[in-house]
């Protein structure tokens, strides 16, 4: 079972989460990062790193982000791996914990 990153990572992108993969299974996109399900080991290290607490274990994504386990497994197919940690999105700040972002995912 994999990780998942949810909606709030949408326009934070803090990649703090990047920096302890010991498998660099995360891609990122514009403003957005994944997990790829098929290189995730399931080590939970990602997890307290996440500043914008937004990835979960695929059995525990809340209910209303349940897209966003297929969501994952599709951008990481087609976005390049990050496996350095870069400065998080200009607002990313002011975007942590807002809701409704998911709109404003640019694949």
């Amino acid at each position: 079972m994999a990780y998942v990153v949810t909606e709030n990572c949408i326009q934070c992108k803090y990649t703090d989460c990047v920096d302890v993969c010991p498998v660099d299974c995360f891609v990122e996109g514009p403003n957005f990062l994944a997990i790829n399900p098929d290189e995730c080991i399931d080590c939970t290290l990602c997890v307290a790193e996440c500043p914008a607490e937004a990835i979960f274990s695929e059995d525990d994504v809340p209910d209303d982000q349940q897209e966003f386990i297929a969501l994952n497994a599709r951008l990481a197919e087609i976005w390049p791996t990050i496996t350095a940690r870069k400065a998080p999105m200009p607002d990313a700040d002011a975007n942590n914990g807002t809701t409704g972002k998911r709109d404003l995912l640019v694949e």
